[in-house]
């Protein structure tokens, strides 16, 4: 893989803060990726320490002298261009996509209009912001339909309606994470997740993942606290099929301005192996049951160099310097 071919001078990249922890409802899952990378970046002697964001001011990034960050925060003010727009104000350089693109993916409606606009599959959905809208799309969408938070990961406030007498309760738990509420055509079939590398035309695909979870349930429970979910990687689809999961997910990336990483999940419909995006997650899980890790392994990629290849592509928006000079 040529993302992680380049020799890396551990000296050059400097004093390193692994942003973990935050406040938001995916705090603990980010303490678990946080403490996982610091250990990592640790063992290959960079000199990385941890920083969580729920308890230090983000100013003392600067007043402490770091060099650059390795965002391992998830959910709200970690990974939808809160902290990445802070970052660039303080100039320090980060992992993971810049502040428009987090911004976009978190808000899986805004994706989800630009990925259609560029023709790229994704299910049908209607937006709420109240109960008889739930009830109107459940009417429009049909059974099953799936109600989640536009702006939440890790399935938190995810709810499989398949009766118009679930809509209500089904609002009211995913509005308790956001007022604006996603409601989308339920998808039988092939859970997959591709892992993303890289930035532009260099970006590159690793191999997918098939996820097997238990009568589909791969909820919060199963995904971080059971070992009941099957992963296959090789995930055991036709290669043809593998390859065009691969590229419909670049172009998602891409489409969005994504850099660094990401991961893409992707579902195949069994009726036609039509493959639909349902979201993309701009700093995945890096915790023991993480995918990102696992899909790099498959090529040969230890958990530890995958740590410094991304923290070695830490990198801002902004032209630095003043007067727009680079």
């Amino acid at each position: 893989m040529s993302f992680f071919d380049s020799k890396i001078d551990v000296a050059q990249l400097g004093k390193v803060a692994v942003l973990m922890g935050g406040d938001s409802a995916e705090r603990e899952i980010s303490l678990l990726s946080g403490t996982g990378v610091l250990k990592a970046l640790r063992s290959r002697g960079v000199d990385a320490h941890g920083f969580d964001t729920g308890e230090r001011a983000l100013a003392q990034l600067t007043s402490e002298r770091f060099d650059r960050c390795f965002i391992a925060l998830h959910g709200r003010h970690g990974e939808d261009g809160t902290v990445q727009g802070a970052l660039e104000l303080l100039g320090i350089p980060y992992t993971g996509p810049g502040v428009m693109a987090s911004a976009i993916a978190m808000d899986k409606t805004m994706a989800k209009r630009i990925w259609r606009f560029e023709g790229l599959g994704t299910p049908d959905w209607r937006l709420a912001t109240r109960a008889e809208e739930v009830r109107r799309a459940f009417g429009e969408l049909g059974a099953p339909m799936i109600v989640k938070p536009v702006r939440e990961g890790s399935t938190l406030g995810l709810t499989k309606v398949l009766s118009a007498q679930q809509c209500e309760a089904a609002y009211r738990l995913a509005a308790s994470h956001d007022p604006e509420v996603l409601c989308e055509q339920f998808i039988a079939g092939i859970e997959t997740t591709c892992a993303l590398i890289g930035q532009g035309q260099d970006a590159q695909a690793l191999p997918l993942i098939r996820i097997v979870a238990p009568q589909g349930n791969y909820d919060f429970q199963n995904k971080y606290y059971t070992d009941v979910v099957r992963y296959d990687c090789p995930s055991g689809l036709p290669a043809a099929e593998e390859a065009a999961i691969q590229q419909l997910s670049l172009a998602a990336y891409r489409t969005l301005g994504c850099r660094g990483w990401a991961r893409a999940d992707i579902m195949v419909r069994a009726s036609d192996r039509q493959p639909f995006l349902l979201e993309i997650n701009t700093s995945p899980g890096m915790t023991g049951h993480s995918l990102v890790p696992m899909a790099a392994r498959a090529c040969g990629v230890g958990y530890e160099d995958l740590c410094l290849a991304i923290l070695a592509g830490a990198s801002l928006d902004a032209w630095q310097g003043r007067g727009g000079q680079p």
